[in-house]
């Protein structure tokens, strides 16, 4: 009798439960890939937090600017900064110039820099659960970067299988750059809504990708990218001809996509008394402004025969920025040769155009670059004739690597 209990409940800890098969199936389908990105991603955040602690140059800097009284706290830096602010206070946009000041900084920085999305998430879940704008910050970030690895995942599955999927989600939490995807910095939930807007227009799910495009254009400016990309999967649809589709869904998504980038800077126009004070910002305040690649191609050519002479010079944050720019334009090449659909191409390029276009601290060229997954896709389909096991092993070393150049460097040897 013993023996015949024992190999029913056997049996049914193997089938899914007749009420949640939905569940059980997804748990089946997706549990592998969070916890793959899940693993990787706590190995390089505790080398991160290690090295921190053991080289404690955070104590004896600005809490603002890569310091505080616990490893942790360098998580709410430099921008992060900026982004508790605007969830604690709100925004107050204005063009406030230095006094005699005649160099590039000629306008002191104020929060309108920031987009609104992150921070209003931040200030929503800090509501909801009673946590400061710090624990509200790094919550949005990691179930963000959680979702994004899904979103990375099921695009890469799509055009790879099961294991090139695996494999893109790996590479999402160690890529140069990945050290601000658990921190208090909005470029976690960006990419979350980039992949599943690409995933989106490559499904046809129109009004789905128009959503996701408009909010990603309440989180970043970059976000133009990505209405170009559904704008082009809306003409290619439309000039298909692909009538049992209609076109009214794909119309409505191409307007609505914008408006989440132009609304934004146009309020911030608004408020400033002036519609291109957002531009205007970010050029006297920050010096970052748009300068055809000027700026890259004088640290391209400075950094290798070791001369850090240029604008905004950080040595080894630099070095790692360089040696991100050519891996992207090896992966780039290798993406293309591969003939993915055109949204992805579309949106890689013009996201790379405009990263690398813009004169800016260098050193942060490592996380501008993460919006571009589709970069992955190469590696992970190389990646793909491993076993899962197998897989685990390069990426592993990956991630504890990634504490130091994706982490460390990025937070503490340069500016992010």
């Amino acid at each position: 009798m013993s023996a015949t209990v024992s190999a029913w409940n056997a049996r049914l800890s193997e089938e899914p439960h007749p009420e949640h098969p939905r569940l059980h199936l997804a748990a089946e389908r997706y549990g592998p890939v969070l916890a793959l990105y899940g693993a990787l991603k706590l190995i390089g955040f505790t080398v991160f937090l290690f090295l921190l602690h053991s080289a404690g140059d955070f104590r004896e800097k600005h809490p603002r600017f890569g310091g505080g009284s616990h490893p942790w706290d360098v998580l709410a830096t430099w921008d992060g900064w900026w982004y508790r602010q605007i969830a604690e206070h709100g925004y107050d946009p204005a063009l406030v110039p230095v006094p005699g000041a005649t160099g590039m900084i000629t306008l002191e920085g104020n929060s309108a820099a920031f987009f609104p999305l992150y921070p209003a998430l931040m200030r929503l879940v800090s509501e909801a659960t009673g946590l400061g704008s710090y624990g509200a910050g790094l919550l949005v970030s990691v179930v963000a970067s959680f979702a994004a690895a899904l979103g990375i995942y099921l695009i890469a599955e799509r055009l790879g299988g099961r294991r090139a999927g695996l494999a893109a989600a790996g590479l999402w939490a160690v890529w140069p750059g990945s050290g601000v995807e658990w921190s208090v910095y909005s470029d976690s939930l960006y990419v979350a809504l980039a992949a599943w807007a690409c995933h989106a227009m490559m499904s046809r799910s129109w009004l789905t990708a128009g959503l996701l495009t408009f909010l990603a254009g309440l989180n970043r400016p970059t976000a133009g990218a990505l209405i170009v990309a559904l704008a082009v999967a809306v003409l290619l649809a439309l000039r298909h001809h692909r009538q049992q589709e209609g076109v009214l869904r794909p119309l409505l998504a191409l307007a609505m996509a914008p408006l989440g980038l132009i609304g934004y800077l146009a309020w911030v126009g608004h408020e400033m008394g002036d519609y291109g004070g957002y531009f205007k910002l970010q050029d006297g305040a920050w010096a970052h402004t748009f300068d055809y690649g000027e700026q890259t191609l004088d640290v391209l050519t400075s950094v290798p025969v070791g001369h850090f002479d240029y604008l905004f010079a950080y040595p080894f944050a630099d070095v790692v920025g360089v040696g991100t720019v050519l891996l992207g334009f090896t992966m780039l090449g290798l993406l293309v040769r591969r003939r993915p659909p055109a949204v992805l191409v579309v949106y890689t390029v013009l996201t790379m155009a405009l990263i690398l276009g813009s004169q800016q601290i260098f050193a942060n060229v490592s996380r501008y670059l993460l919006p571009a997954f589709p970069l992955y896709l190469p590696l992970a389909f190389a990646l793909r004739r491993l076993s899962p096991l197998a897989m685990c092993w390069p990426l592993g070393i990956a991630a504890v690597a990634s504490g130091s150049y994706a982490g460390y460097v990025l937070f503490e040897l340069g500016v992010p």
